[in-house]
């Protein structure tokens, strides 16, 4: 492949629902390090960068090996989305319009994710004639058995055909997994997302499909990486 693969990991220091989230220890090792140790073992990224605002992120974060772009405190508040981390690190390495760069953008809240994963992720992007890639799992609840609670009474959102249904029967129906998102620079600045007109999917299951966002997430994690050689 010609071009330059970069993959940008996004870490910020505070967590309210789990302190230090980032950097927790999940399995004996910190969190952001099995996303770290995938990007490094992928054949096609070229460059790995963290973005943090946290000194104890950035130093494990060198201390695995790759580089760290330190983040402003005014891009690391609980508010603040993720594209403007990833704007600032193109922004702080001098990349601008660049059609011939692609982004590789991995979560460390993905820590089931894997460097095949990622490749095959990554050869999707060249294959298809997309602007993005970006990983789903099939959806364990399909959005057509929703309801919402209007008057007291509950009502189906998507009408009551849906409602219906079998499982079996529904169409269906796959949810973003945070897992891998891949884009080229031009993409992402002319958009300010990932979300791009054509966004091909990469499916992935729902066992390396866990997102770490509380308690039950790393327990659910641990579980998983202590019977790793019967369920991964």
């Amino acid at each position: 492949m010609k071009a330059k693969i970069i993959s940008i990991i996004p870490a910020r220091g505070g967590s309210k629902g789990i302190p230090q989230k980032n950097i927790r220890l999940l399995a004996g090792r910190p969190l952001i390090a099995y996303t770290i140790d995938c990007a490094l073992n992928s054949k096609y990224i070229n460059r790995v960068v963290v973005s943090t605002d946290d000194e104890g992120i950035a130093t494990i974060s060198e201390k695995y090996g790759v580089e760290v772009v330190k983040r402003p405190e005014s891009l690391a508040q609980d508010n603040s989305p993720t594209i403007d981390a990833v704007l600032h690190v193109l922004e702080f390495l001098e990349i601008q319009n660049e059609k011939h760069i692609i982004i590789v953008l991995l979560q460390p809240t993905s820590p089931l994710r894997n460097s095949q994963d990622i490749d095959n992720a990554i050869e999707l992007f060249f294959k298809n004639t997309c602007d993005s890639v970006i990983s789903v799992c099939e959806s364990e609840h399909p959005p057509f058995w929703t309801y919402k609670i209007d008057d007291q009474y509950l009502k189906p959102i998507l009408g009551d055909n849906y409602s219906k249904m079998r499982r079996q029967d529904l169409p269906k129906s796959y949810i973003l997994n945070g897992a891998i998102y891949i884009s080229t620079v031009e993409i992402i600045q002319e958009c300010g997302s990932f979300n791009s007109h054509k966004i091909s999917p990469y499916i992935m299951p729902s066992i390396r499909s866990v997102d770490i966002d509380d308690e039950l997430d790393f327990i659910v994690a641990e579980y998983i990486f202590k019977m790793s050689k019967n369920l991964l």
